[in-house]
């Protein structure tokens, strides 16, 4: 699969490819999803969660507070599509995290895609 444009009530979102590169740092988002971002324009990437290396996941990295800034600078949204339920059972921080995004706008942590469109109706 590659990556695809779809419109969900209005909003322009790159759905990305399960199979694509890992993204294990702020290099490796800022090449493969704002860059691929860049050419297709949307308000919105969705990222398959098996797509995020581990480090992603423990927030004491700094990977994902890296990332997520990164998103809000280029003024995109970023959405973790997926189960990540054993990330956060290994995890005090990562619920927060979750949560309080998913209360937000920049980015939402989502099961499945239909649950992106359901959010962006």
């Amino acid at each position: 699969m590659t990556d695809r444009l779809v419109t969900h009530h209005g909003v322009p979102v790159l759905v990305c490819a399960a199979d694509g590169p890992p993204i294990a740092t702020e290099q490796d988002a800022l090449d493969h999803l704002i860059g691929a971002a860049y050419h297709h324009a949307p308000d919105v990437v969705a990222v398959p969660a098996e797509r995020f290396d581990d480090a992603f996941f423990d927030l004491s990295s700094g990977v994902a507070g890296a990332i997520l800034q990164k998103f809000v600078s280029y003024r995109l949204r970023l959405v973790v599509v997926g189960d990540i339920a054993h990330h956060l059972r290994a995890s005090k921080a990562l619920p927060d995290l979750v949560r309080e995004s998913n209360r937000g706008t920049h980015a939402w942590f989502v099961d499945d895609l239909d649950a992106l469109a359901d959010r962006l109706a």
